[in-house]
């Protein structure tokens, strides 16, 4: 054998490559050479005139035809010895699952994509979750309204105080306060277009329309449904609610109904207050600052601005105070049973309240303004 075949070569014949010498570790770098960007078919190669044959080798005709091809040796290699096609099987199965890990910039971009994956597949489910809850409120609101002997009027007013009564001054005073800094900057912007008497018009829609409600609604968002989630929670951490489901005491008609029926009495209370401290807000920069006074606040409240706007805003309080209320119960039923769950499905129930208020006052203005009511 001359010292290229011993080397290892590809030679021409009959329009076929054939591999002749030895394939092998002392010949790698003249074979990658010899290969370099070369890419053959199994039909355009023949194997038979090798001589010394290893993983290095192996590896050079990998490349060279393919490692799919190299585990397919069988088909197409049948000529050579049963030793030397398992040697390329292997070294075939070996490149295909040497697929290097993918750029830094692409696992991030995967990461990145894994976590949104996640996080879509947690809200459905959650939502999922809670239209089922709400199903069962509704059902346990149509079970008892016709039983009065199982009304928990107790709880219901002593969750009226703890909801309405003790939230009232501080959605006073913010609402108050909102309303105020609403006129400084309707009066700011208009008194460029000599038009500042319609700060009264403009803090009269906005609080009797969106931010009356909207406000309310946040405020018992992080005040109450927190305050809900806190309690059932830590019953369900002591398993006081395993206690009383087997002593007969349902607590979604001992615990939730009261909770979501008191809310959806205060919210609309606090909300009517809520529009009164804006719209006094609203009237205390007029007058000082705009030389408005209050009877021309109040005529020119009574004139131009319809009642519709005060129905729009006070209809969507029940609706906001049952989301908030029945999110606050379903994330106090969530937890597992430790002071960290109860944190965190606290906040939890402060985040999704939250959310779902501003999302249902988007989709009901959208809706409204396209209505044009």
């Amino acid at each position: 054998m001359t010292n290229a075949a011993t080397q290892g070569d590809l030679i021409e014949d009959s329009g076929q490559l054939r591999a002749v010498g030895d394939w092998t570790l002392a010949h790698y770098q003249r074979l990658r050479q010899l290969t370099a960007d070369k890419t053959l078919d199994t039909q355009q190669l023949d194997l038979s005139g090798i001589g010394a044959l290893d993983t290095s080798g192996a590896k050079v005709l990998g490349t060279l035809v393919g490692p799919e091809q190299l585990v397919d040796i069988d088909h197409w290699g049948s000529a050579l010895p049963q030793p030397r096609r398992e040697l390329l099987r292997t070294v075939g199965e070996a490149m295909n699952n040497m697929a290097g890990p993918a750029p830094a910039e692409t696992q991030r971009v995967l990461h990145w994509l894994d976590g949104i994956g996640e996080h879509v597949i947690q809200l459905y489910q959650q939502q999922v979750l809670l239209l089922s809850f709400i199903g069962q409120v509704l059902a346990g609101f149509a079970s008892t309204i016709w039983r009065p002997s199982r009304w928990r009027l107790t709880s219901v007013v002593a969750q009226l105080q703890q909801t309405g009564l003790n939230a009232l001054p501080i959605v006073a005073l913010l609402t108050f306060m909102v309303g105020a800094v609403v006129a400084f900057l309707g009066a700011t912007v208009l008194a460029d277009f000599g038009a500042t008497i319609y700060t009264v018009d403009l803090v009269a829609f906005a609080f009797l329309r969106e931010f009356g409600v909207l406000l309310a609604a946040i405020m018992l968002a992080g005040r109450t449904a927190s305050a809900f989630t806190a309690q059932i929670g830590s019953m369900k951490a002591n398993e006081e609610l395993d206690a009383l489901s087997s002593i007969g005491l349902p607590p979604m008609e001992l615990l939730v109904l009261p909770r979501v029926l008191a809310m959806t009495i205060a919210l609309p209370i606090l909300t009517f207050v809520g529009m009164l401290c804006g719209l006094m807000g609203g009237a205390l920069v007029c007058l000082v600052a705009l030389d408005i006074s209050l009877l021309q606040f109040t005529t020119i409240l009574t004139n131009n601005i319809g009642v519709n706007n005060y129905i729009v805003g006070i209809a969507k309080a029940p609706i906001f105070a049952f989301v908030v209320a029945v999110i606050g119960c379903l994330e106090g039923f969530k937890v597992s049973g430790s002071a960290q769950s109860v944190g965190e499905h606290t906040t939890s129930s402060v985040v999704q309240s939250i959310f779902m208020v501003i999302l249902l006052d988007a989709l009901a203005a959208l809706f409204l303004m396209e209505m044009g009511w």
